[in-house]
């Protein structure tokens, strides 16, 4: 190369030269020709020489993503891509052994399979399933196919929204008019249903909050984590609930003072259903046509809703009657039963003495019984007395000792500066570290 650039230096100097001597044109422009060709045969020499480094600076593996489509199994995927039957039977088996995958799952499920160059043989492949695991096999050593499952490094960040409740409006569209995502309202349905009503609580100019958790990857929004702190100025007062994890890792949300913000029973099973019937007295029954007392709430769903268990507890009658049509019992400890009645079937497995969870589905609404459409009648029996599910006092699950309570209340503090911080800057990165720890940024 420097022997090159000294002979294009003495041409360029000896056409100069010339061309002052001369004073022709044609003279310059043979002398640029002549360093054009030898500039052109460098170039060439340079290519057919770094060739090799060229190759090794610029190849790049071979990826062949397959997707897993229903009725897709492990075997007609790896078969399509030239695997024998003995190394598809080895890969599961190792599948299983060491990465617990078993099923593959239509939609969801992807496979990669990685060669070092276009014709090479398959030298890896990835099957990711699901958005924060992963699982490598290497077939770089025959009849070993070595797999490997990989967590995926989650970047939690914490998200703040508000809103207020528009004239006519409810506080589901409210809420998505706020930016809160379906699934993260859909968690607020559920924590808030233990202590408001949102067919009756909720009206025009009542302003709410959601603090939760956002799941990144490669600064890529993969999905939503848990609320961490949420608020609604409901009739009966400001109703705040806020994420708190022990030491021994349990979680559970609080008040603004600590004391357990999850009670032993929903007021209202079904969310945003509307109330038909009140609790009462003494109400004119549509079918009879005389008064008598309503021992419990009605709400309005369509045939076939689901009837998810308003508390954990265990099933003490399922059965038909003229009244109730089909109903579920369920008694949640020494001090509250729940009565669900004119189902249009009992779920798979709920029977007499059936252990159920909290919002577990036990059931489907409909009409029968003496019942003029479909809906659900809830009751709540307190100490063998019929009360109204939307005034009585319910106990709370988990209250905090003093420890925890002490590391409650910082834990609050730390979340509510954040809340502020937030609200005046919205653009502000806010972390969650491993500890869930909050880190602004």
């Amino acid at each position: 190369m420097e022997k090159a650039k000294l002979i294009i230096k003495k041409m360029a100097a000896r056409g100069l030269t010339s061309c002052k001597k001369v004073g022709n044109v044609h003279t310059l422009s043979r002398v640029i020709l002549g360093i054009a060709i030898v500039m052109v045969l460098i170039a060439v020499g340079v290519v057919c020489f770094y060739k090799p480094a060229r190759e090794a600076v610029f190849s790049s593996e071979v990826h062949t993503v397959v997707d897993v489509k229903s009725g897709d199994t492990l075997s007609k995927i790896l078969g399509e891509q030239g695997f024998s039957i003995q190394d598809i039977n080895a890969i599961s088996k190792n599948l299983k052994k060491d990465a617990d995958f078993v099923t593959l799952r239509a939609g969801r499920d992807k496979f990669d399979f990685v060669r070092e160059s276009e014709n090479a043989p398959i030298s890896k492949i990835v099957i990711e399933n699901g958005p924060w695991n992963k699982i490598e096999i290497d077939c770089g050593t025959p009849d070993t196919w070595q797999c490997q499952k990989i967590e995926i490094a989650r970047d939690t960040r914490v998200a703040y929204k508000q809103g207020e409740i528009a004239n006519g409006s409810s506080f589901y569209l409210s809420a998505m008019d706020a930016g809160i995502p379906e699934g993260i309202i859909l968690d607020v349905y559920d924590l808030l249903a233990f202590e408001m009503d949102f067919e009756r609580d909720i009206r025009a100019g009542q302003k709410f909050y959601v603090l939760y958790e956002e799941n990144f990857a490669s600064d890529k929004k993969v999905d939503n984590g848990h609320v961490l702190a949420v608020s609604f100025d409901a009739l009966r007062g400001n109703v705040q609930m806020y994420r708190y994890v022990k030491p021994d890792g349990k979680s559970g949300y609080y008040d603004a003072n600590g004391n357990g913000a999850i009670k032993s029973l929903k007021r209202t099973p079904i969310n945003n259903a509307k109330i038909t019937s009140k609790f009462s007295g003494g109400r004119k029954h549509p079918v009879l046509g005389f008064t008598r007392a309503h021992k419990g709430v009605d709400f309005r769903a369509p045939t076939g809703t689901p009837i998810p268990a308003a508390g954990s507890g265990r099933v003490i009658a399922r059965s038909f009657n003229r009244g109730h049509g089909n109903f579920v019992k369920i008694r949640h400890n020494g001090t509250f039963e729940t009565l669900y009645a004119h189902m249009s079937k009992f779920a798979k497995g709920v029977n007499v003495g059936t252990v159920v969870r909290q919002g577990q589905i036990i059931g489907y609404s409909g009409s029968t019984g003496l019942s003029t459409g479909p809906h659900l009648h809830y009751e709540v029996i307190k100490n063998g007395v019929h009360v109204n599910p939307m005034t009585v006092k319910l106990p709370a699950i988990d209250n905090l000792d003093a420890t925890n309570k002490k590391m409650f209340m910082e834990r609050k503090a730390l979340i509510d500066s954040t809340i502020k911080s937030l609200a005046d800057n919205p653009n502000q990165v806010v972390r969650l570290d491993g500890d869930e720890k909050i880190q602004k940024k």
